[in-house]
């Protein structure tokens, strides 16, 4: 099939990817320059007229809608038997793959993945379109961090109420809901549960339900309860873990009622736990040693005093007298002279805990109690602590150190992540100054053909609004100045060849190639179909191919009477021997 070009226009490269229902190329839009990847029926599933129907169907569903997060489709075609979509190339890896070689994933970075499948769901489910095949192969993340929704090849209209194709249940047996596995009715809230696997998978590294075979893993999904993800990884944000409860849950009234809701609630979550920090979950180990370090600093101080009243015990009163007004001034906080009496009785003493101080402020009390402090060349980022305050300590808070010993302390930087800001629509060269006012640095710059003005942003990456660390480098694509304008390619099927050239022209675009079928449900005269999808973002201009009906297919002849044509063949014959004998007879009277 490689280096085959269909409808004179998409190149076939190579096969990169092979699935159930249809076989991926990589190939070449000749017309706009550009790589996509082209799907294109199994050819076993082409005799079958319903199924080539709805794979036409489900296919320009999708390709109507648009969201960053959703695989976009440009085109659906057919040339002979071959019916194919074109589609958005992806340059990254499936999900699947990032859980194979990260997970347990960072709690962080599941809740940005499933808000972006939730986003993409949202848009589906808006536009009546329900996936039903959720699942860390179908999520595609680009090299830019941007989640990709695929494949929706066995996604219907919200109204269909069947559940399976040609009796085989549609789905991922290990993603799909309680009710897929029943074959009953699903609704959006199907593709909820499946998210919520996908999450589990991502949290723990292991899906909740598996066995030796499908029916076994359908059964544990109606059957059995899922085992709470952080009894398998522990630290997992008890709320982020109600989430995925909630959206796993056997009952699809007791789920979240939309994707929407669960992008809300995973919007909290994400709040809560960039505000509190690790501090927020017990399990968590920078709060456990910020704990030790503190209790092990006040039980240091605590023995060192004991200490000092065992050694002052002597019963002259002068003895006793210098203890207590040692042990008030350290109480006191007379940092100079209480340092200058420790100094007295050992020649070491425990570091002070100078976490969380200004510089000024860690620096005067290090002194005052003999220390010398040092700043450390380089700050760095730290969730725990502010910007400018002292996040790091070397020795620790209580650890005993020389009593003239250096301490070399750290700032924060404050939080890695920030969010990153938007720069479309700016000047190109007003970019990197703003990036960088911003904590953040400019990455490639291309062109793009575009009508916009030259030197115009289109588009970023990272996206505006996502979380991403500071000093991340952000790649932008601006305007040549060159490109044509872009419309949308309105829908004219089933409509009169006359009136639908009339809204091709007025949308800008030109009727292109017209093509005749017999069609029983559709009149003759009227469209049928048409190669670029309803919605379709086009260079106006582009001219749209049609296909027209012809109107129901005429019947066959029937054949003609064998009596009638014995008769005729009879007549003939007498005739022409009538005519020879008459011409015999003329010659012989000559």
């Amino acid at each position: 099939m490689a280096s085959r070009v269909l409808s004179g226009r998409y190149e076939l490269l190579e096969k990169i990817g092979d699935g159930g229902m249809a076989v991926v190329y990589k190939g070449k839009d000749k017309l706009l320059n550009r790589f996509i990847a082209v799907k294109i029926l199994r050819p076993e599933f082409t005799k079958d007229s319903t199924f080539v129907e709805n794979f036409k169907r489900e296919s320009q569903a999708a390709a109507g809608l648009s969201h960053p997060n959703i695989v976009g489709v440009y085109d659906v075609g057919r040339e002979g038997n071959i019916n194919y979509i074109v589609m958005e190339l992806i340059d990254g890896q499936t999900l699947n793959k990032i859980i194979e070689e990260e997970a347990p994933m960072d709690y962080r970075k599941v809740i940005d993945i499933s808000k972006q499948v939730a986003s993409a769901l949202r848009v589906a489910h808006k536009n009546k379109i329900i996936h039903r095949d959720v699942k860390p192969h179908n999520i595609m993340i680009t090299s830019d961090g941007v989640v990709k929704l695929a494949d929706f090849g066995i996604a219907r209209a919200v109204n269909d109420t069947t559940l399976s194709t040609g009796s085989k249940i549609v789905g991922s047996v290990h993603y799909f809901s309680p009710e897929q596995a029943r074959g009953n009715y699903v609704d959006e809230r199907s593709d909820i549960y499946s998210l919520g696997i996908v999450m589990y998978e991502m949290l723990t590294g292991k899906v909740p339900f598996d066995g030796d075979n499908p029916v076994t893993v359908a059964l544990k999904h109606i059957n059995e309860e899922i085992v709470p993800p952080s009894e398998l990884e522990p630290g997992i944000p008890p709320a982020l873990e109600r989430c995925v409860m909630k959206a796993t849950n056997k009952y699809q009234t007791k789920r979240y009622a939309s994707a929407e809701e669960m992008i809300q609630e995973l919007d909290n979550i994400s709040f809560v736990t960039n505000i509190v920090g690790d501090t927020f979950f017990e399990s968590s180990d920078v709060r456990e040693k910020r704990n030790k370090r503190r209790e092990d600093f006040k039980k240091a101080v605590e023995e060192e005093v004991k200490a000092r009243e065992e050694e002052l015990k002597p019963k002259k009163k002068k003895r006793i007298l210098v203890a207590v007004l040692l042990i008030l001034m350290m109480l006191a906080g007379v940092g100079g002279f209480a340092a200058w009496q420790m100094d007295v009785f050992s020649s070491t003493k425990p570091a002070p805990d100078l976490l969380d101080r200004t510089e000024t402020d860690a620096i005067r009390t290090g002194e005052e109690l003999g220390f010398e402090v040092k700043l450390a060349k380089k700050a760095v980022y730290d969730s725990d602590y502010a910007e400018g305050r002292v996040c790091m300590q070397d020795p620790d808070p209580g650890v005993e150190m020389p009593k003239d010993g250096t301490i070399t302390i750290t700032l924060s930087k404050g939080t890695k992540e920030g969010t990153v800001p938007n720069v479309v629509g700016m000047k190109r060269e007003d970019v990197e100054a703003f990036l960088v006012e911003k904590g953040y640095l400019l990455g490639n710059a291309k062109p793009e053909t575009s009508p916009e003005e030259e030197g115009r942003v289109l588009r970023q990456s990272p996206e505006a609004g996502s979380a991403a660390d500071k000093e991340t480098k952000i790649e932008i694509w601006y305007s040549d100045g060159k490109g044509k304008e872009m419309g949308t390619v309105p829908s004219v099927m089933k409509k009169p060849l006359a009136d639908a050239k009339k809204e091709l022209i007025a949308a800008g675009f030109e009727p292109g190639e017209e093509t005749y079928s017999y069609n029983d449900t559709i009149d003759k005269g009227y469209v049928v179909y048409q190669y670029w999808a309803p919605g379709a973002q086009l260079e106006k201009g582009t001219a749209i191919d049609l296909e027209i009906s012809r109107g129901p297919e005429p019947a066959p002849e029937p054949p003609a009477n064998n009596d009638n044509q014995n008769t005729e063949n009879t007549d003939n014959a007498d005739n022409a021997n009538n005519a020879n004998n008459g011409t015999e007879n003329g010659n012989d009277g000559g």
